[in-house]
């Protein structure tokens, strides 16, 4: 049956899991993500799919089951999965989506690579995206399209499918435009995005570097700005922005650009951390560290999250303040990359290689330093954590937003407890409260670990309402209804 939502992701909704030698697919384990969030829209349509790829076997094309039903808490939807050779996965997303776009990016140039970039496989797998996308929506659906390694979607969506509506939403940033030009394939990827009928960003700062990058590329005839909420504007900050474009003219027709970064699912963070198991939990971590700060920052392996810097700042603060031995925790999740991802085996190998260091130069038998963990934990268990914590330490040097620090706030409840946030995350223009740091000063990074530890409990406590104030005020239902608003307004100007 054709569907009035078409979601295009490139990842699956749900888990595989082998049990007694038969696959099962299973719900998320975690709550909380793009995923769930993306799968929240499934009950607010008539009919819904999901397209996403799918490794497909080695010379055993007739047993892919290319299409599956799926029953879950969500809903009732139809998963349609690309089947992606392991070439063309590793073309598509372990090379040029990792090695050249990825880079661009979150700014960090040096990193670029084209070398072992074959675009035309990156386009061809847009295409598979594309064709998939265009077979399962009905007449006028909305074929919601997201990230940036499915750049290419639109414009061909667009070529077979003008009566459909097409939105893109990025769940990464947008470079500025001259670090956007960097890309050899700047004209094809913009060329695309134009096919949409709404562009979706998290911040303003990142609606206002494609709008400049369209602009160098293409002849504008207009761009309608209105200002930034208060609450968003950021100002004085990295990403802080004063206006922000809503829509684009060129051409004979009009793009609009939106703005409103993902929540997270506050109610259901604060449930959890209330029930008694958790509390127990959370009770149980304290025991095994008594008399100790414990700080917690969680994230993956990645170059642009800034744990390596992060490493050295805590050696310094070690180095510097001789007092805070056996009295201080880190604990630390840097989740390992998939295989296949080579790009990051160097930053994976420092943090380790870092973490070795600290703990053997500073731990003794009764006290390590840091307790690192380089496989993800179970949401409950993360939260637990999070609510044991003193202090959450999240310092990316390039961020598109960051729900660790929403989901940090939100299982703290108002309590004691202190954020130090890199101003370069996209979440840290909305989270007043925070203690904000320019993780690439050093000094900066020194004053602020010293600001969180010493902090009073009262103005833990001032800091903290404000933060959660924020995060429910923009909890994951408010981006739902705000989503569903402007699919029903595309919908209406499509009417007119």
């Amino acid at each position: 049956m054709a569907s009035s939502l078409v979601i295009v992701y490139h990842r699956e909704p749900y888990e595989e899991h082998v049990e007694h030698g038969r696959r099962v697919l299973k719900e998320n384990s975690s709550p909380n993500g793009i995923v769930p969030a993306l799968k929240g829209f499934i009950g607010q349509v008539d009919s819904a799919s999901w397209v996403a790829w799918k490794r497909a076997p080695a010379g055993r094309a007739q047993r892919f089951e290319r299409r599956v039903r799926i029953d879950d808490s969500y809903g009732s939807y139809e998963v349609v999965r690309v089947p992606l050779t392991t070439e063309q996965i590793g073309q598509f997303y372990h090379v040029t989506s990792k090695e050249a776009l990825w880079p661009v990016i979150n700014s960090f140039p040096s990193h670029y690579s084209t070398e072992n970039c074959d675009w035309a496989t990156f386009r061809d797998v847009n295409r598979l995206f594309a064709a998939a996308a265009c077979d399962e929506a009905a007449p006028g659906a909305t074929v919601w399209i997201h990230d940036y390694n499915l750049w290419l979607v639109p414009g061909f969506v667009r070529a077979a499918r003008p009566d459909v509506r097409i939105a893109f939403f990025h769940h990464t940033g947008f470079p500025a435009a001259d670090l956007f030009a960097i890309l050899p394939w700047r004209d094809e990827i913009v060329a695309s995005l134009l096919c949409c009928d709404v562009v979706g960003f998290h911040i303003p700062r990142y609606a206002c570097n494609f709008v400049a990058a369209v602009r160098a590329l293409r002849d504008v005839d207009g761009v309608v700005e209105r200002p930034v909420e208060a609450s968003l504007r950021g100002t004085g900050q990295a990403l802080g922005e004063p206006q922000v474009p809503v829509e684009l003219r060129l051409d004979g027709r009009c793009v609009r650009i939106d703005v409103c970064s993902i929540g997270t699912h506050a109610t259901l963070i604060r449930d959890l951390v209330r029930t008694p198991r958790s509390v127990e939990r959370v009770a149980e971590i304290r025991r095994a560290n008594p008399e100790q700060t414990l700080i917690v920052s969680v994230g993956r392996v990645d170059y642009t999250k800034g744990i390596r810097e992060m490493l050295l700042c805590y050696e310094r603060l070690l180095r510097r303040r001789p007092e805070l031995h056996g009295r201080v925790k880190l604990l630390l999740t840097a989740v390992a990359a998939a295989a296949g991802m080579r790009v990051y085996r160097h930053a994976q190998q420092s943090i380790e290689q870092l973490v070795g260091r600290i703990n053997g130069h500073f731990g003794t038998l009764t006290w390590l330093p840091i307790l690192l963990s380089t496989t993800s934990m179970p949401f409950e268990e993360t939260l637990s954590y999070y609510r044991a914590a003193d202090v959450c330490w999240i310092t990316p040097l390039r961020d598109g937003l960051n729900l660790v620090a929403k989901e940090y706030v939100a299982a703290h409840v108002n309590e004691s407890g202190v954020l130090v946030l890199s101003e370069f995350a996209g979440a840290a223009v909305e989270l007043d409260g925070a203690v904000l740091v320019n993780p690439y000063s050093l000094s900066q990074m020194d004053d602020a670990i010293d600001l969180a530890l010493a902090m009073p409990r009262d103005e833990q406590r001032a800091r903290m309402e404000r933060l959660d104030r924020q995060v429910v005020r923009h909890d994951i239902a408010h981006w739902t209804r705000h989503v569903v608003d402007l699919f029903a307004e595309l919908g209406d100007e499509v009417a007119a």
